[in-house]
Order: structure tokens, then sequence, then C-alpha cells
């Protein structure tokens, strides 16, 4: 039986990690869009997510032709899992190699399984996209940086889940967004969002109603940077940003003092670091997400009375 060590907040420095965090995202994107091929369409694109379990990455069951089917990444056992309905299985070692290897290897291990999914093979949300078929620059894995990567999400995931519960009105899951590599819960104000004229259908459909959202994101990876240092942030951090954005929202006062609004991407911003080597980071996390959520839901003039729980 594989074991781990239990760190419940682990470093996770992006010069160690840079290529693993690039080759894992990429990985995740190619089986993402195989969500995506094998779902109906939910509100805000909430179908095609994964969701964090306690071994790694689900897609949750999908249907081909009749057939149910589930992939898992385990970051345990490292490996990438089919499994279907009917007892059948697959499996790939999670280990170093290119993306386009695993991008052949996870489509013939489906079309074994009859599973003849098709997918669009570009990447999106990165800059200078390769068709996964076609790239073999991305091929790192190190084991320990993507079981860092993954217990920072689970446990992220808890204090998401109880910071969730305190909401009534519509509210999304706690789950992982591929095309970004976020970790994501999404408040709604129950009311339409003006329209994003010129915005993608993606953005159009994710954006439709008021938000205000919360998560855990890895932050940008150096290698594929197109702007100056000052205006990313380039490093694990927690966020919160509300759409559309009401005035003085980026000078409200935010706790905990470490909290900065980034006047570029129009979102506040709390280090991961800083959470880390807090005494108390789910206290200090509860409470990022608890004055971001109030400062955009006064501001914004939601009816709070109505949306969230009272003891």
């Amino acid at each position: 039986m594989t074991q781990i060590a239990v760190e419940k907040w682990p470093a996770l420095p992006m010069n160690a990690w840079e290529d693993t965090y690039a080759t894992l995202h990429l990985w995740t994107q190619v089986v993402g869009k195989i969500r995506l091929a094998s779902t109906p369409l939910v509100n805000h694109w909430w179908n095609i997510t994964f969701q964090v379990t306690s071994r790694g990455f689900t897609t949750l069951p999908m249907v081909y032709q009749g057939t149910s089917f589930e992939i898992i990444f385990d970051f345990v056992a490292h490996e990438l899992r089919i499994e279907c309905a009917d007892g059948r299985s697959k499996s790939i070692l999670l280990q170093p190699r290119s993306v386009a290897d695993f991008y052949q290897l996870l489509m013939k291990n489906l079309a074994d399984l009859n599973i003849g999914v098709k997918i669009w093979t570009m990447p999106v949300e990165l800059p200078n996209p390769i068709p996964f078929e076609k790239n073999t620059i991305a091929h790192a894995y190190d084991r320990d940086h993507a079981q860092r990567c993954w217990k920072i999400l689970l446990q992220s995931h808890k204090v998401f889940t109880e910071f969730r519960s305190h909401f009534i009105g519509k509210c999304s899951p706690v789950h992982f967004f591929w095309g970004s590599f976020d970790l994501a819960v999404t408040r709604f104000s129950g009311r339409l969002a003006p329209s994003r004229d010129g915005a993608d259908a993606m953005t159009r459909e994710a954006y439709s109603h008021e938000v205000i959202s919360h998560g855990f994101w890895p932050g940008f990876r150096p290698s594929e940077s197109t702007k100056k240092p000052e205006e990313e942030v380039r490093e694990p951090a927690f966020y919160a940003y509300a759409a559309p954005e009401p005035a003085g929202f980026s000078q409200a006062a935010i706790r905990p003092a470490k909290a900065f609004y980034h006047t570029v991407l129009k979102e506040y911003f709390l280090r991961y670091e800083d959470v880390r080597q807090s005494n108390d980071p789910e206290g200090m996390l509860m409470e990022f997400f608890q004055s971001t959520y109030e400062a955009g839901a006064n501001l914004g003039k939601w009816d709070r009375a109505s949306l969230e729980r009272h003891p």
C-alpha cells in the first residue's frame, strides 16, 4: 500500500516546480477536453470542471454511447486511470513523458475501451499554444511537486467548502478549472450582469450573472510570461474578485493585512506562503474570503439577508 507523508500546507516554490506545473497543466487540459466533449453544458461551464479527491482529481462520470466512464488523476499511486461502469479499466503511469506521448497513449487506451471521443487538441488560456499531439517540449513530472500541489488543493478544498456552507443563494461547487489550473468557488447575487460586448462565448457564459469568486492558483509561470513581473503574480496565491467590480472595491478594508489588490489583474491576492507560515492558516484564509466577500456584497448592494445562512 502506498503511503505519503502528511503535511497540510507544503512549500511549493515556482522555481522548483515550474516544469512539472507546465506539463501537468497540459495533461489536465487533455482530460478536461474529453470531459467537455462528453457532458452536456451546465450553466457557467460547471460541467467541464474536475473534483478534488482524497487521492487527486476526478472528472466524475461521463457518458459515451451509453457507456459511463471516469478519468482519475491519482497523485498517491501516480497514475491516470480510466474506469468504466462495467468494470473495465486502463491506467497510465504518471512519469516524465511529453504531452504528445501522454495524449496519444490516453486516446489509445480510450479506443481500447471502445470510447471514441473526439477533442479539439489546441490548449486554451495559455500563450503560444502547441497542439497536444505536437507538443514534445513539456515533459517533466516530479512526483513530489505534483503531490505537493494536490495536497494544497485538498487542504484548500476543506476551507472553501466550509466557506461555501455559509451561503444559501446560488453558489458553484468547489471545483477545479483545468483551463486556468485553479480551484474556485463562486457566489451569485441572483442578478444578471451587464452584457460583455466583444467577449467570447466562454466568457459570456461564465459571467452572465453577478459574481464574487474565490480561489487558489499556482501563479504565472515565468518561462511562459508575456508581461512584466509587476503585472503578474508569479507565485501560488489565493484570490478574490467581483464581476462586475463595484465602485470602491479596490480600496476596501480587506483582512488580513497581508492581502493586497492587484491593479492590473483587478483582483485581491493573499500569498500562499503567507498563509502557510501563519499560526492559523485556515483562519487566515477564511478571514480573507469573508472580508473580500463582504466588501463586494456590501458595495454591490447584494441582498445579504436572504443569501446568507445566519445562526
